[in-house]
């Protein structure tokens, strides 16, 4: 049974996602939610599912108290899910090809620091980009620019708007994301 880490910053959706895809998987479990922030609603989903959760800083993350707390909890995997902090080098190379993460665009436009959320989705509309939609890859030491996975599209129309943009990047990575994660197991 794979023990799998998730990671993220804010609301958690698609954490929820995966915890509910393989909290009766016999391939894994979510063993660990973590995040860098307190008051993160991600830590509220994982409770209503059971799962334990971290909390940490920044400067806590880059003297490796997260890794102690993965290499204590024996994960096998890590998954980012809206984690909007940059990854240290130890943490990269204590997982390596078993770390992953979701970019709500397809890589490699829009991707990179300070390419998040509706950052994303404004600079898609403001480009006029026809389509756009999800990126799944393993995470290096750049900001979005490990191996893809895997990507899934969306069509862009002109009545769009960032927000609606938005919505169709949210049901992509609903759908997409959980089973992409089973797939590498």
């Amino acid at each position: 049974m794979k023990r799998l880490a998730i990671l993220a910053s804010g609301s958690g959706s698609n954490a929820e996602k995966i915890m509910e895809y393989f909290q009766n998987s016999p391939k894994a479990k979510v063993s660990l939610v973590a995040s860098n922030k307190t008051d993160a609603f991600v830590l509220k989903r994982a409770e209503k599912f059971g799962v334990p959760t971290f909390t940490f800083s920044k400067k806590e993350m880059d003297a490796g108290i997260l890794l102690e707390k993965l290499q204590s909890e024996k994960v096998d995997w890590v998954i980012l899910a809206g984690f909007l902090l940059k990854i240290p080098d130890a943490l990269i190379k204590a997982f390596p090809d078993r770390m992953v993460n979701i970019h709500p665009a397809l890589l490699p436009k829009y991707g990179g620091k300070g390419m998040y959320g509706m950052h994303v989705h404004e600079a898609v509309k403001t480009s006029g980009d026809q389509e756009t939609g999800i990126t799944i890859h393993l995470v290096n030491e750049h900001y979005d620019e490990g191996k893809i996975i895997f990507q899934a599209a969306t069509p862009v129309t002109a009545e769009d708007t960032p927000e609606t943009i938005a919505e169709k990047v949210h049901a992509l990575e609903h759908r997409y994301f959980p089973e992409v994660i089973d797939s590498l197991l």
